[in-house]
């Protein structure tokens, strides 16, 4: 007997609880529904559509249950559905691990059992399940009979949930009912997952897993109990449900799920539209320059750094939203970073060629076109982390270079990464490591497949409903476009990074990281500097993000922008959003709340914040310079190659 055996026997024979099946029964039974079409993989003659009516609340309305059963099942063309999903493909597209979810579900279970508490709260959960089907359907028959005020609430969770968005999860008591157990049985659910006992990174793994479970057992992904996807089979007369079948069977040879009409955008076609030159190529970057739109422009240039593990055109998107775009607009000459997508030959690079060949090679060829002694600088994400360690060699070489920097949703210190901690521990770098020995390289996917699964719900269960049940093509829209454009992560680079920053958190200890010589550290960097959290950033947690204000060594003007990671930097004036400021008179905020606490909200976009404080660091305005110079001729037309390599 395993321990964890012996300890379910253990609870067992105390009397604490009668059984697991006693404490999880409302649970399994409505799991057996919403579930059945991967028990389809172990049962393959199982019928999962059919609608249930064994647990306590869908007994009030068994009636109606029985009813709405029979005429579905009486239709021919929707018993067709089974053909398709008894096989149940989708785990061979979608990126949830049911390994983890399980192991999750089993450690709930166990610990739950030695809690004489629990009882209580799977009575609890009885009641508010008759309570909320009583509700339900007394609502629906004061409607029927013509009784004024007898409305659906509008100001419940389920009304802002974009998955119960069609009228009839709040019309139709059948639906209405459905929904609301599974809301009820989930929060139920995730409340368990508050074990005693457990360090904090297993609860944090325990809590991700589970959402991922009650996110993919919604009844918005099951054909039947999805009216829109079920009124638009009928509709069409099966022809949804054939076109859903071509979609899934499409992205299995492809061997992923589509998010995107790939076939809409490109860069240099309706992406990554703004004139300029590549005026400089190595074996990691092109180096753009921007063409000028305004007769004079600040003496000081920008030079922008993003991600390397995503393309740089995010940053350069439609004319509308393009940051590079509004930056030229305002005066500024602007350079930017196009990473090169590393391939097996590129498995030795490592972080200290980033830096070389990246920031410190592209500031010589900047000043040289320019003449400026000096740049100010701009890091996104990975991209503001790789600035970080630049500027703090650069300190330690009395290097002046850098005039001011500016950060936009970068980690620094990596103690609270959010959900990423998940993916990114000792066991799973371990993991990406292998794999990267393997290639010699990160495979783009893995990295999508992570973001992804931090928003399953918007862009891996929405992309489901869309593509199989609904049987519409993908969504042409530019952000899932440049998200679905991935980059590979060169082997020795980005397990470096891995291990001194999410695994170690070594940027913030000084002297424990030496590159290029020098050991670094942080509180030496005493440029002014402009940073930018996101407010409802899964990857970089604003106040994580914050942290930079005790870091560096010099002034720092931080904002927190409404929104996430990529919405909250992609935010052009005129749009939605906000954003949050506290001025230096205010006094040094001792912590990421009190400074939120003190912080005055704005309407509108960051940028026009961003560039005021710009400009005052980037000198007088004055003639523009020559696009490239005698020693770095333009190469070719701005996006350049390396953005294109797939």
């Amino acid at each position: 007997m395993t321990g964890q055996d012996a300890e379910k026997a253990q609870a067992q024979s105390d009397g604490i609880l009668p059984g697991p099946d006693v404490m999880l029964r409302l649970w399994a039974s409505w799991m057996d529904q919403m579930s059945a079409p991967t028990k389809a993989l172990a049962e393959p003659g199982a019928t999962w559509w059919q609608m249930t009516a064994n647990n306590p609340a869908s007994s009030l309305i068994v009636g109606g249950v029985d009813q709405f059963q029979s005429s579905l099942s009486q239709d021919p063309t929707l018993r067709t559905i089974d053909q398709m999903w008894n096989a149940n493909p989708l785990r061979e597209v979608v990126p949830v691990d049911w390994a983890e979810i399980a192991r999750a579900l089993r450690v709930v279970w166990l610990r739950s059992l030695r809690k004489p508490s629990t009882a209580l709260a799977v009575t609890d959960l009885n009641q508010d399940l008759w309570r909320s089907a009583v509700d339900v359907w007394q609502e629906a028959g004061q409607r029927w009979l013509g009784m004024t005020g007898a409305s659906p609430v509008n100001g419940s969770p389920a009304a802002k949930d974009k998955r119960f968005a069609a009228p009839e999860w709040h019309t139709n008591p059948v639906y209405r009912t459905l929904q609301q157990i599974y809301l009820l049985a989930s929060d139920w659910l995730l409340q368990q997952g508050d074990v005693q006992g457990i360090d904090e990174a297993e609860q944090q793994r325990i809590n991700f897993h589970l959402r991922q479970f009650v996110d993919a057992m919604s009844p918005a992904l099951i054909l039947l109990s999805n009216p829109v996807a079920l009124q638009k089979a009928i509709e069409t007369g099966g022809t949804s449900i054939a076109a859903g079948a071509a979609n899934l069977i499409a992205d299995l040879q492809a061997g992923r799920l589509s998010m995107v009409d790939t076939e809409a955008f490109a860069p240099g076609k309706n992406l990554a539209l703004t004139p300029g030159k590549v005026v400089h190529r190595n074996r990691l970057m092109e180096l753009i320059q921007y063409a000028p739109t305004t007769k004079k422009v600040h003496k000081t240039p920008l030079l922008i750094l993003p991600p390397w593990i995503n393309k740089y055109y995010i940053l350069d998107m439609q004319p509308k939203n393009s940051l590079v775009r509004y930056l030229v607009e305002q005066g500024f000459t602007v350079f930017l970073i196009s990473w090169k997508n590393p391939d097996a030959s590129m498995d030795e690079i490592g972080i200290e060629d980033y830096m070389d060949l990246g920031p410190l090679e592209a500031s010589d060829v900047v000043r040289e076109i320019t003449g400026s002694p000096t740049v100010n600088a701009m890091g996104y994400c990975i991209g503001g982390t790789l600035l970080t360690m630049t500027l703090a060699v650069l300190a330690a070489k009395g290097d002046k270079r850098f005039n001011s920097a500016s950060f936009m949703v970068s980690l620094q210190d990596f103690s609270r990464v959010g959900d990423t901690a998940v993916f990114i521990d000792e066991p799973g770098v371990d993991l990406i490591e292998q794999q990267m020995m393997e290639r010699g390289y990160l495979d783009s996917r893995e990295m999508s497949n992570m973001f992804n699964l931090l928003r399953s719900n918007d862009l891996i269960w929405a992309n489901v409903v869309n593509n199989y049940l609904m049987g519409s093509k993908p969504p042409a829209f530019d952000l899932l476009y440049w998200n679905s454009d991935g980059t590979r992560m060169a082997r020795a680079a980005h397990s470096w990074y891995l291990r001194n920053t999410y695994v170690e958190n070594n940027l913030i200890k000084p002297g424990k990281i030496t590159l290029k010589g020098e050991a670094i550290d942080l509180s030496h960097i005493g440029q002014d500097t402009y940073a930018v959290g996101a407010e409802k950033d899964h990857i970089v947690p604003w106040d994580a993000a914050w942290r930079i204000t005790q870091l560096f060594g010099g002034d720092v003007r931080f904002v927190r922008a409404s929104s996430g990671h990529i919405a909250g930097i992609i935010n052009p004036p005129g749009g939605k959003g906000a954003y949050w400021t506290r001025e230096a008179g205010d006094g040094a905020a001792s912590d990421p709340e009190h400074w939120l606490q003190s912080a005055s909200r704005h309407e509108g976009s960051w940028w026009p914040d961003w560039t005021a404080w710009l400009s005052a660091r980037s000198g007088r305005k004055g003639a523009p310079p020559p696009m490239g110079s005698a020693k770095y001729r333009p190469l070719l037309d701005a996006p350049g190659t390396y953005v294109m390599e797939k």
